[in-house]
């Protein structure tokens, strides 16, 4: 564990290239991360958070039209994410295929919430299957690794049929990858949780074995389908779709690699899967007050030709 926690970072350099697009920005930028403060100023608390709130959704806006405008091509088969993000792409996507700018596109859902507006953008959808074809897929993520891209999604609360399976299966399977998110969610030396999913029947013992192997390092509880949480899940614990249980590893150190927390968890007998992802080629398209930067993984053989 200490390998996990005591070594800096890489460089970013090492590992992506990055361009920077700028466009106006009509609201003033405040960022999520802070949101948790804000509440103890009761009489100004809403209105800050409203108006970070609008920020966000102003400058994941023009990521989204990025993005489907960049990425997407008639006659392809798309990976449709879950979140704000990917919403307002797969909104964006309906008006360019009713305009007539895109055509032939075919969504592959991550999610319920997002089958649903796909549906109402008018967009023709197919189910995943492992067989097959997505040529390009995007999402919105909780965090992503400053250098490596790697990413954390299943943070938020499921809602209904959500699956991290299923959305983490459609991303895999994508010929390319691109995240959405705000500049606050892009960062080096990581914090928060990482969502696991685990086998119901002996969750517990799974649960203390995840718990020795970051043991010092982070806290593993139980997600509650409702109400609050606590480390045993409460007396309605979340239970997938699936039939799984969630445990959110919640580290109290920052995370320097995540691929490191990812191999670790995968060599734990009843873990079913997690929030990582580590794709490659993956695109970062990051949202900020002074516009989009653009961030791209590059193979290493191709960095050291440069």
């Amino acid at each position: 564990m200490a390998s996990l926690l005591s070594s800096s970072a890489s460089s970013s350099s090492s590992s992506t290239s990055l361009k920077l697009l700028h466009f106006p920005s009509a609201f003033e930028f405040d960022g999520i991360g802070r949101r948790r403060r804000r509440r103890r100023d009761k009489n100004n608390s809403l209105l800050k958070v409203t108006r970070s709130s609008l920020a966000d959704a102003s400058t994941l806006l023009l990521a989204a039209h990025h993005t489907v405008d960049r990425y997407i091509r008639s006659g392809m088969v798309i990976g449709l994410g879950s979140g704000c993000a990917s919403g307002m792409a797969i909104q964006y996507m309906g008006r360019q295929l009713r305009a007539g700018a895109l055509k032939d596109i075919v969504g592959v859902p991550t999610s319920v919430g997002s089958a649903s507006e796909a549906a109402k953008a008018g967009i023709p959808l197919n189910q995943y299957q492992d067989c097959s074809q997505i040529d390009f897929a995007f999402d919105d993520a909780d965090i992503i690794e400053e250098g490596t891209l790697v990413a954390v999604i299943g943070r938020r609360r499921l809602q209904g049929e959500e699956s991290i399976l299923q959305e983490k299966s459609v991303l895999n399977a994508a010929n390319k990858l691109t995240f959405m998110i705000t500049e606050s969610q892009y960062k080096g030396g990581l914090d928060g949780a990482v969502p696991v999913l685990v086998q119901s029947l002996n969750w517990m013992e799974i649960a203390e074995k995840i718990d020795d192997l970051f043991l010092g390092d982070a806290e593993v509880w139980r997600r509650p389908s409702i109400g609050q949480a606590d480390p045993l899940g409460g007396i309605n614990p979340l239970v997938t779709k699936e039939g799984h249980n969630v445990l959110d590893l919640i580290f109290t150190s920052p995370i320097l690699s995540l691929a490191e927390v990812a191999e670790s968890l995968d060599k734990v007998d009843g873990v079913v899967d997690h929030g990582v992802i580590n794709k490659f080629p993956c695109t970062a398209v990051i949202a900020s007050e002074d516009g989009l930067q653009i961030v791209d993984s590059l193979p290493r053989n191709a960095m050291e030709a440069l």
